[in-house]
C-alpha cells in the first residue's frame, strides 16, 4: 500500500517491517515455483525418412534382367559405405539410441545382439571387425533400439546402388521418438555427411 494513495507498492525501505520487505520481494520477483514457460515434450510417431547424400552419382547397369524390368535405371552414389555406417551409428548414439540389435550387409547378418543392453558405443568401437565386409558391400541395414521414456526401433538402410526412384538412405522409426532427439540425429548427419533435399 502506498502513502500517497497510488495503487503501486512502495519498496519497504520507504516504510515497513521485515515481513513487508519479503512481501515486496515476492511481488517484484516471483519465485521459481510458478514457471509459466514449462517445456512440453513433443513426440513424433512412426517416421519414414528418405534422403540422398550430396555426392556424385553415375548410372550403372542393373545386376539382373529382372531388376532391370522392376527397378528401371540404377545409379551408384560415390560414398564409402564403412565410414558412412560408422557416422550413422555415431548419430544414433548422439540421439540416445543405446542398442545395436543387428547389422546386415548384402543380406548377410554380420552382427546380432539379442539382449537389450547398452552396446551401441561398443559396436562403434569394434566396427573394424566388420570393416572388410562393409567396405566391399553395396547395402547395409542397421537395426537400433532407443530405450528412453518411450521405446522405438530404427531400421536404417544404406544403399550405394539403387534405382533412380529410390534414395540412398531409408530410415524407418517405429514407435514414438522425442522431436529433439530426431532433430539431433538429423542435424548430426547433415553436419558430418551432407544431405541432399
Amino acid at each position: 500500500m502506498s502513502r500517497y494513495g497510488s495503487g503501486f507498492r512502495e519498496p519497504p525501505w520507504v516504510m515497513g517491517a521485515p515481513k513487508e520487505v519479503m512481501d515486496w520481494v515476492d511481488a517484484s520477483h516471483p519465485t521459481k515455483k510458478e514457471d509459466k514457460h514449462k517445456f512440453e515434450k513433443q513426440y513424433l510417431k512412426n517416421l519414414h525418412i528418405k534422403f540422398d547424400f550430396n555426392v556424385e552419382n553415375k548410372e550403372v547397369d542393373p545386376p539382373s534382367f529382372l531388376s532391370k524390368i522392376t527397378s528401371g535405371k540404377m545409379i551408384e552414389e560415390d560414398f564409402e559405405l564403412l565410414p558412412t555406417t560408422e557416422l550413422i551409428l555415431r548419430g544414433l548414439a548422439k540421439a540416445k539410441f543405446r542398442n545395436t540389435a543387428k547389422i546386415v550387409v548384402d543380406h548377410k547378418t554380420l552382427y546380432e545382439h539379442p539382449e537389450k543392453k547398452s552396446d551401441l558405443r561398443k559396436t562403434i568401437d569394434e566396427i573394424d571387425e566388420f570393416s572388410s565386409e562393409i567396405s566391399k558391400g553395396k547395402k547395409v541395414e542397421i537395426t537400433a533400439i532407443l530405450s528412453d521414456v518411450e521405446k522405438c526401433t530404427a531400421i536404417i538402410k544404406i544403399n550405394k546402388i539403387h534405382s533412380v526412384k529410390e534414395h540412398s538412405v531409408d530410415i524407418q522409426i517405429k514407435g514414438k521418438i522425442r522431436k529433439e532427439i530426431y532433430h539431433t540425429f538429423l542435424n548430426y548427419l547433415n553436419e558430418k555427411i551432407g544431405l541432399k533435399e
